[in-house]
């Protein structure tokens, strides 16, 4: 049983690498095609849970004059882009992710979703009602309860993925940096969509979408308090995404200050992105 059940893993595993590879070969097609065609191809990852949703929702199928826009779902990374393409995503403090994860999966992702629960999101929900009883529960003196917690951190979707499944690690997103057309931020979601719309020369009529349902957004009334010991542990769980979470905000305050925007009254000049074609 045990060998029959390893088989069926690396069937698994073998259908997903060749889907993956046969979608970084269309990636490639496609990109040669545009290129040709003079255009630039951008593309948008979306990491969970970090404003994806609404961003994917306002750049649907909005013809770029220069660019063409392709935004993905959860599974693609930064690997699966082609070299020579540019690329824009956002990100969140870890924490603050950790929480709004929590909830859109105790919620099934509704009501824009409904992604049922697997079999240990449920053991997980059961257990834990709040972020912050999962968070404190990691350093519990009861065996059974940290126990628990450490399952629920690895079964919770959103709750259990890390930066580096998108970003791969700190060397790679360095080694792409010329990739790399904008980082933004959950935290300011409005305002580095603009900068976005003028980057990518978009209409001004492209809007984020108002909608809670549509923006998948977390209601307005959860409990998104933590203790002190449960943003401890969290730092500690999260170690490895805080450092890309700061390189990347690094990355993004480069970006932003070789960009030149000058007003003058009702005049606007802007010079965007001096490394463009670096």
């Amino acid at each position: 049983m045990k060998k029959l059940r390893g088989i069926c893993v690396f069937m698994k595993n073998g259908r997903s690498s060749i889907k993956r590879l046969a979608y970084r070969c269309w990636l490639q097609c496609t990109s040669i095609i545009f290129r040709a065609a003079g255009k630039q191809t951008v593309h948008f990852l979306h990491i969970g849970k970090t404003g994806g949703t609404a961003l994917k929702e306002a750049l649907a199928k909005v013809p770029g004059k220069k660019y063409r826009i392709i935004t993905h779902r959860h599974a693609t990374t930064l690997r699966d882009v082609p070299h020579g393409d540019k690329v824009i995503f956002f990100v969140r403090d870890p924490i603050s992710r950790f929480v709004s994860g929590f909830y859109s999966r105790q919620r099934r992702g509704m009501p824009r979703y409904n992604f049922p629960w697997s079999k240990e999101e449920a053991e997980a929900f059961a257990y834990f009602s709040t972020p912050n009883q999962l968070a404190l529960a990691l350093s519990s003196s009861d065996p059974a309860i940290k126990e628990a917690a450490l399952e629920a951190m690895q079964a919770i979707r959103h709750v259990n993925t890390h930066y580096s499944y998108w970003l791969i690690s700190r060397e790679y997103l360095l080694s792409r940096r010329k990739s790399i057309l904008f980082i933004g931020t959950q935290e300011n979601l409005e305002e580095d969509f603009e900068i976005i719309k003028k980057i990518l020369e978009l209409p001004n009529n492209v809007q984020l979408p108002n909608d809670p349902v549509k923006a998948h957004r977390n209601p307005p009334n959860v409990d998104r308090n933590l203790d002190p010991e449960a943003i401890a542990n969290l730092s500690e769980w999260y170690a490895e995404d805080h450092e890309l979470y700061k390189l990347c905000l690094e990355i993004r305050e480069q970006i932003i200050s070789s960009m030149w925007i000058r007003k003058e009254g009702q005049h606007e000049e802007t010079q965007l992105f001096h490394h463009w074609g670096s």
